[in-house]
């Protein structure tokens, strides 16, 4: 996150970026305050914040701690977000979230699942990048600010 915040235009929002409690807060360490905005637990608005803030040139970096919680955006990133360059808009967003641990704790089923093959069915323009290894992270995130689109990225808790 540290060098995607060199970018002027980044913003990270979400919840746990700016004040901790989840496991993944440790990895904005590098990203200065002012670059973060934190978010109450609102799904569906944080997509549409996201949108909004890239069609007025900034390039939102929008956490969700995991994918259990993302799906419940899947309205704004499916009919939204996806579907705008069929208009002419070509907002870029790298949603960032994660796959639950299993381990030590299982948090449940609710907590651990993975929705990007699902995700990947119902997209046209975006993309869902899974990043398995610590070694997959800084080249994908790279892309995703080089290259056009929005993405989304898929973390893996166990990792962090």
């Amino acid at each position: 996150m540290t060098e995607l915040a060199k970018d002027e235009r980044t913003l990270f929002i979400g919840q746990a970026v700016k004040y901790p409690g989840q496991i993944a807060f440790k990895t904005f360490e590098g990203v200065p305050m002012e670059k973060r905005i934190e978010l109450p637990v609102a799904e569906d608005f944080q997509v549409g914040l996201s949108t909004g803030l890239a069609l007025a040139g900034y390039i939102p970096v929008s956490f969700f701690p995991r994918w259990d919680f993302l799906i419940i955006a899947a309205n704004q990133i499916v009919n939204h977000l996806d579907k705008m360059p069929d208009f002419g808009w070509h907002p870029k967003v790298i949603l960032r979230t994660a796959v639950g641990r299993w381990k030590p704790l299982d948090p449940g089923p609710q907590h651990k699942q993975d929705h990007s093959h699902a995700m990947r069915q119902m997209l046209s323009r975006m993309s869902v990048i899974q990043l398995r290894q610590p070694e997959d992270v800084l080249p994908a995130y790279k892309l995703a600010m080089e290259q056009p689109g929005s993405y989304i990225m898929v973390e893996r808790q166990d990792r962090y």
